[in-house]
């Protein structure tokens, strides 16, 4: 299965937000980096879902190493946790 590389921000005490660097505007966010690895997947199925509706797909996820390489994303990378999220996420029935 395929994994997009997200980027988690913690700077606010009260929040932590998520985003994807191949995915402009796909973010996701909580009260914890738990709650927002744990609501990235569905961030990423609105995403998805937007895309379908206006004819288009989901561009192929890039490697951490060719986002690295990337000066749009490189700081990001340096400065934040980088994780990888499953697409399309493995639900209970599929386990």
């Amino acid at each position: 299965m395929p994994h997009y590389v997200a980027i988690i921000e913690d700077a606010d005490p009260d929040a932590v937000s998520l985003w994807f660097p191949d995915l402009p505007g796909c973010m996701s966010g909580g009260d914890d980096v738990d709650e927002a690895l744990e609501n990235a997947p569905e961030a990423l199925a609105f995403y998805a879902q937007d895309l379908i509706a206006d004819s288009r797909q989901l561009p192929p996820p890039r490697t951490l190493a060719e986002l690295e390489a990337d000066p749009e994303f490189a700081d990001d990378l340096r400065n934040h946790t980088a994780v990888l999220i499953e697409w399309p996420a493995r639900t209970e029935t599929t386990e």
